[in-house]
């Protein structure tokens, strides 16, 4: 049985599989120990939560621990040593499976050291309770070349890291001490960052840019309400359509960005940016208010020649949101969540702050579903969906679990652990639920640790009898690093494959080059009739530390 592309698209009379059990909820299991203010998946049992050197109640040492290791097994944090402050870093996978984090800030905890020059290295942990698994720093001879807090990261088609933007010294809202360059790690250009005029263009709200990489090996990026394409090989940007109706996206007007799905055979790409604020930049947060409406404002543009004459196409979501996410899913939608209805990201700047400090009021407590092949107009519902009582604002995280849900922590809007007052410091980790988890799955089996570009591979699977397999998708996913409404290097692919005619092994095409899939780790997850197996991880590309050469075949140009 071989489902094309095409296929995968079609809707589904038996839809009503997953839905016969008990459909999307919400789970509170567990207290993460510090604020979790970023987040990443480490392995298939374990990820890391970075705060501020601050006074989380986790100890490590006779102090307050700054990082944690969150064991999916046991729903349990455990201290993770860190030298210096990880406040608002960002980070991502190297093709060799290193976890990178990248950037900081000053710290007021005396116990840490200032982490804007900061890179922390997490080698790949084999135990899933990760004993013995531990964070590598050394200040003095490994570091960025600049000093960077609120800068964003992307993993390349060499398998290196793109660290780009950020602020030089802390300042109380605008990017006002920027950071207009771009380097990377392993340093490329001899370790001198490269200057950007996109940057300088789009101050002075620009932190946390939004950056993806296009399957040609190209950058898009997103800053205020400014969108471009930059070439690392050529060192050129090429300028696209602003965002529409002055809605800006990035800190500390927050909206979300995502690359939808890439599907073969041209792996068209597509971007979709919600939320932010349609505020004029220029008014200083004195004259600013917590209840200043968000935008419900959803952008869309294909990045093809064609579609970038047609510019953004228009939605809006249910709601307005500020500082939401949105987190891709296995079978192609995308779940939009966390956020608030007014105000602002940042804390303590406006003059009718909420609560201790938060700059932003009215969380949204139901999250939405974007289809993205539904019309205009229908992408975007809520139906079905639980509503959660604890408030996701400023400082919190989500991400896509190896398991195949949603994991949701954190929220700060304060400067410290802040107890006792609306929108406190927030250590609850809840797990949304899709209904995917409440029925009998599909197993995958004998897969392979590594695979290569363009090549097919077999594994085995176990497709549950009531499933009558009519729809198939083979999503190869980065699960991303999560931090401020924006999720780092995430990104799927959806894989060509054929099922076996007992409906025993599935037959894979890799994706073909490095460029469509940068190199590094990776989770395979098959959905069938809408009903989502767990991931299966993978190593993509030879392993090899970077930079790597290009792999597999070539595509024909996208523009």
């Amino acid at each position: 049985m071989r489902y094309s592309h095409a296929a995968f698209s079609l809707a589904l009379s038996v839809g009503s599989v997953a839905s016969a059990g008990a459909g999307w909820q919400f789970v509170q299991n567990g207290t993460s120990g510090v604020l979790a203010l970023e987040a990443i998946f480490v392995s298939p049992t374990l990820a890391i939560f970075f705060d501020r050197a601050a006074n989380d109640p986790l100890m490590i040492d006779g102090h307050s621990a700054w990082g944690a290791l969150w064991n999916m097994e046991t729903n349990t944090a455990s201290p993770l040593r860190v030298v210096s402050d990880t406040f608002c870093a960002s980070g991502g996978f190297l093709s060799n499976g290193t976890m990178v984090s990248v950037g900081g800030h000053i710290p007021a905890n005396p116990a840490a050291v200032d982490g804007r020059m900061a890179i922390r290295i997490f080698e790949p942990c084999a135990d899933p309770a990760g004993v013995n698994c531990t964070l590598f720093e050394d200040p003095e001879t490994l570091h960025l070349e600049e000093t960077r807090w609120y800068p964003s990261s992307l993993r390349i088609f060499d398998g290196s890291l793109m660290v780009v933007g950020g602020i030089h010294e802390r300042t109380p809202f605008y990017n006002t001490d920027p950071v207009n360059n771009f380097e990377f790690f392993p340093p490329k250009d001899g370790g001198v960052p490269r200057p950007s005029a996109f940057l300088q263009r789009s101050l002075p709200t620009n932190l946390f840019p939004r950056v993806f990489g296009l399957p040609d090996g190209r950058v898009l990026m997103v800053a205020n309400n400014q969108t471009i394409i930059y070439d690392i090989e050529k060192k050129t940007e090429t300028i696209l359509p602003d965002i529409p109706n002055g809605v800006r996206v990035t800190n500390p007007f927050d909206g979300t960005a995502t690359l939808l799905p890439l599907s073969p055979p041209l792996f068209i790409p597509e971007v979709l940016v919600c939320g932010g604020s349609a505020t004029n930049d220029q008014i200083q947060p004195a004259n600013l208010s917590s209840q200043d409406p968000a935008s419900s404002q959803c952008s869309r543009m294909t990045i093809t020649p064609e579609g970038i004459k047609k510019g953004w196409e228009v939605e809006h979501m249910l709601e307005p949101r500020i500082m939401p996410e949105m987190i891709l899913l296995p079978n192609g939608e995308v779940i939009i969540t966390n956020g608030g209805r007014t105000g602002y990201a940042a804390f303590g700047t406006v003059p009718d702050a909420v609560g201790n400090q938060s700059n932003a009021d009215h969380p949204v407590f139901t999250p939405s579903l974007y289809t993205p092949s539904a019309p205009l107009g229908k992408r975007i519902s809520n139906k079905g969906l639980p509503t959660t009582n604890i408030a996701r604002l400023y400082h919190s995280v989500v991400s896509l679990t190896p398991q195949g849900n949603i994991l949701i922590a954190g929220s700060n809007p304060n400067g410290q652990v802040v107890n006792g007052t609306e929108f406190a410091t927030e250590f609850r980790v809840e797990y949304l639920n899709p209904p995917s988890m409440s029925v009998e799955r599909p197993v995958l089996s004998n897969v392979p640790t590594k695979i290569s570009f363009n090549k097919r591979f077999t594994i085995t699977v176990s497709i549950p009898r009531n499933l009558p397999a009519a729809s198939i998708k083979v999503a190869l996913m980065d699960l991303g690093f999560s931090s401020h409404a924006f999720h780092s290097s995430s990104r799927l692919v959806f894989m060509d494959a054929t099922l076996s005619p007992d409906r025993k092994s599935l037959s894979i095409l890799s994706p073909p080059n490095n460029r469509v899939y940068p190199p590094g780790p990776a989770y395979i997850f098959l959905t069938v009739d809408d009903v989502t197996s767990a991931g299966a991880h993978v190593m993509v590309g030879s392993g090899a530390p970077p930079p790597v050469a290009d792999q597999g075949i070539k595509l024909p140009p996208i523009l």
